[in-house]
């Protein structure tokens, strides 16, 4: 039977709620780590080692980008094997490569051990989460994605200023030490016992082999179309604040702007189960991508007040928030939940390279445009491009 012959066995329901709390526990623990601590690390390692905050950050930018590519391989085993042994595997080499970090005394040594850290987050990061809820809730997938990812949403609001507390007492180098092995006594074990439920095997659900829906048009133009929004969504998270203060509020009020933001994303999120219940896929893309991209556009235009423009961060968050939901279920969507984890590691794999270059990138254009109001006009613009390409990429039934 397909999708659903988990619901005929007694128990399966306390079974899925372990997995839901097992899940949205490593994620909020793995994304706080992996990924939130950086920037609040960031001016400390440069300071103490004497290595440029660009170079720095280039080993950050480039995990991202091993972590889309190692994450297509990753789909296949993902539906072929489930993501117990994935997702433990995943937390082992996160460890070691945290403290890798930690001790890394050369910047080549440092890179070294982000691009392993990249190989840990195609393992334990959203897209293995998200296989595996998929699969195991069927058709009540997106209830249980929306969870996972507004609990997860919390990870920087957790995880940014204990890393500030840490690095103040133990230095950058303690820190990740510290962090390294509260990730390794909690995911570890959760990953290892507590995503034991029995793999689902879904036969029939499509006619359609995954290499032939790859190669198919419309999967081609949504990965165009959400490699180019996640290029927009994210530019506008990492330059909010060069933005605001170009308005002439202070980093702290900027700061706190894009702090708000964090909780519009958590909004969105919690009204996304009604509006996939009340609008088609193609209508729904279209309308997340054309808000987003015009409360973009709207922040480079609007000048002020500051009141203005910290509710168009908290917009900017909402739409943010919808849009992970928006890709999360946007293979399910269209071509079913039976190939998922391949399909999903194709799609993932140049959205992530697009949000690994958006900071770098949407620097670069401010310097070359004469500031951050005309950078978020043209991510707008790239915004508004990405929607329109939406429309195509729903397969005829």
């Amino acid at each position: 039977m397909p999708a659903d012959t988990t619901t005929a066995r007694p128990g399966i329901d306390a079974g899925l709620r372990r997995v839901l709390i097992v899940l949205c526990t490593t994620e909020i623990i793995s994304w706080g780590i992996l990924y939130y601590a950086f920037p609040v690390l960031l001016p400390t390692i440069g300071a103490r080692t004497g290595w440029s905050h660009a170079a720095i950050t280039a080993g950050f930018s480039a995990s991202q980008i091993v972590a889309g590519l190692v994450g297509i391989p990753v789909g296949r085993l993902l539906d072929r094997h489930g993501p117990r042994a994935i997702m433990t595997t995943g937390s082992i080499v996160a460890v070691f490569a945290l403290v890798a970090l930690a001790t890394a005394e050369s910047l080549v040594w440092f890179t070294a051990s982000w691009l392993l850290a990249g190989v840990a987050m195609a393992g334990i990061f959203y897209a293995p989460a998200f296989a595996a809820l998929t699969r195991w809730y069927g058709p009540r997938r997106v209830s249980a994605l929306t969870v996972l990812t507004l609990v997860a949403g919390l990870a920087s609001t957790v995880f940014a200023p204990l890393t500030a507390v840490l690095n103040d007492h133990l230095g950058w180098r303690g820190t990740y030490l510290v962090l390294a092995g509260f990730l390794a006594v909690t995911t570890i074990p959760l990953h290892l016992f507590g995503l034991r439920l029995p793999w689902p095997a879904l036969e029939h659900e499509t006619v359609h082999t995954p290499s032939a829906v790859a190669r198919s048009r419309p999967f081609l133009v949504l990965v165009v179309a959400m490699s180019l929004a996640a290029f927009s969504v994210y530019a506008v998270v990492i330059n909010l604040v060069p933005l605001l203060t170009e308005r002439g509020m202070t980093t702290s009020a900027a700061a706190i702007a894009l702090g708000l933001g964090g909780v519009g994303q958590v909004l969105g999120r919690l009204g996304y189960a009604r509006l996939s219940a009340r609008t088609t896929v193609r209508t729904r893309t279209l309308a997340v991508l054309l808000v987003s991209a015009a409360v973009t556009a709207l922040l480079g235009v609007v000048p002020g007040p500051a009141l203005l423009l910290i509710a168009g961060s908290v917009l900017a968050g909402v739409t943010r928030g919808i849009f992970t939901l928006v890709q999360a279920t946007a293979i399910t969507d269209r071509w079913g939940a039976v190939h998922y984890g391949q399909l999903n590691g194709l799609l993932t794999a140049p959205v992530m390279l697009t949000a690994a270059i958006a900071p770098w990138a949407g620097s670069a254009m401010a310097a070359w445009l004469g500031g951050y109001p005309a950078v978020f006009v043209v991510l707008g613009l790239i915004g508004v491009l990405a929607a329109a390409l939406s429309t195509a990429s729903v397969p005829r039934r």
